[in-house]
């Protein structure tokens, strides 16, 4: 599901009108983003958490010539999914 089929199925599930969700669904991803820059944690009773961790400097492999190269530290969005989510997923 992409983002214009998630709108659709908030817009046929609530009969609001698509242009409404496609507002109130930009807000929230926006509002996420936003607590994950600040790097607050986003905890959504049900379906998971959205923390920022960081990921330490290392060196890795250029794939095509083989030469070492250094990556660097970097932070990363980390999604864990709650109990429900995982029940349902799981049936």
């Amino acid at each position: 599901m992409n983002k214009s089929e998630l709108v659709q199925s908030i817009a046929d599930a609530t009969d609001m009108p698509k242009s409404s969700v496609a507002k109130v669904v930009d807000a929230a991803m926006e509002s996420i983003k936003n607590s994950l820059s600040d790097e607050e944690p986003v905890t959504l009773i049900g379906f998971g958490t959205f923390t920022v961790r960081e990921r330490a400097a290392r060196t890795g492999r250029n794939p095509r010539t083989g030469q070492p190269i250094n990556i660097k530290k970097a932070k990363v969005p980390v999604f864990k999914p709650g109990k429900a989510l995982k029940d349902s997923v799981n049936g």
